[in-house]
């Protein structure tokens, strides 16, 4: 059976003066896959989730979303539309409890049990112990993997992840691996990612850029095989 397309991009160009951060990028995504976006740094993949997600303008191009156009649809009404977006660098409320950070997300959604649904996306990344908690004196790791539970409490049908691993420790990479195979197929998964260890082990498909633009796309054995993503990224 053909895979049933989420979200297709066309053309997608976003140009900061000189620098062509995205340049006539074509990206497909099929629902309930996991994939991942893989490049050396400032190979515009940031950029790129970015304007998937409405947080940066999109120059020129198109983005479809289940067949909707949202090319200039807000941020905001992306959410509700089903995109949900963690940051390379971490974005939960401090000052908040670990509950309250998740319930905000939960409560953006209109869910009818606020508390349940909290608990239930904190037990998803291992955090409901910590409900109580200060989230602003979580560890490092301990708040990418509340950034992860506010994510999935929004219930998206694309969850994107930026750098999810970037200061787990190993115990905590394998916990994570097991967190996002349980999102599909209920939700489709973007991850950015520098750890190859994970992307290898979690990627269905593969697209690497580079320059702004689509060096390769694939399965992982086709990336890795590849000559010149082996130049341009994989040290071969």
């Amino acid at each position: 059976m053909a895979a049933v397309s989420l979200l297709e991009a066309r053309g997608l160009t976003r140009h900061f003066g000189g620098l062509k951060a995205v340049d006539r990028v074509d990206f497909d995504l099929a629902e309930g896959e996991i994939h991942a976006l893989i490049g050396p740094n400032g190979a515009g993949k940031t950029t790129f989730v970015s304007l998937l997600s409405g947080r940066v303008p999109v120059q020129s191009g198109s983005i479809r979303l289940k067949g909707r156009d949202i090319t200039r649809m807000p941020a905001h009404a992306r959410v509700r539309a089903g995109i949900a977006y963690t940051f390379q660098i971490t974005q939960v409320y401090g000052a908040l409890s670990v509950f309250d950070n998740v319930a905000l997300a939960v409560q953006s959604r209109g869910a009818a049990d606020l508390a349940a649904d909290t608990m239930a996306a904190l037990a998803r990344v291992g955090l409901e112990a910590r409900a109580d908690q200060v989230a602003g004196t979580l560890s490092y790791g301990h708040q990418r993997l509340l950034e992860v539970a506010m994510g999935l409490a929004l219930r998206p049908t694309l969850l994107i992840l930026d750098e999810p691993t970037q200061g787990l420790a190993l115990a905590e990479i394998a916990a994570f691996k097991d967190i996002v195979r349980a999102v599909v197929p209920g939700a489709t998964v973007l991850l950015i990612e520098h750890n190859m260890d994970v992307v290898m082990d979690l990627a269905e498909r593969i697209t690497v850029l580079n320059f702004g633009t689509v060096l390769a796309s694939g399965t992982p054995a086709e990336i890795r095989a590849n000559r010149a993503v082996q130049t341009a990224y994989l040290g071969g």
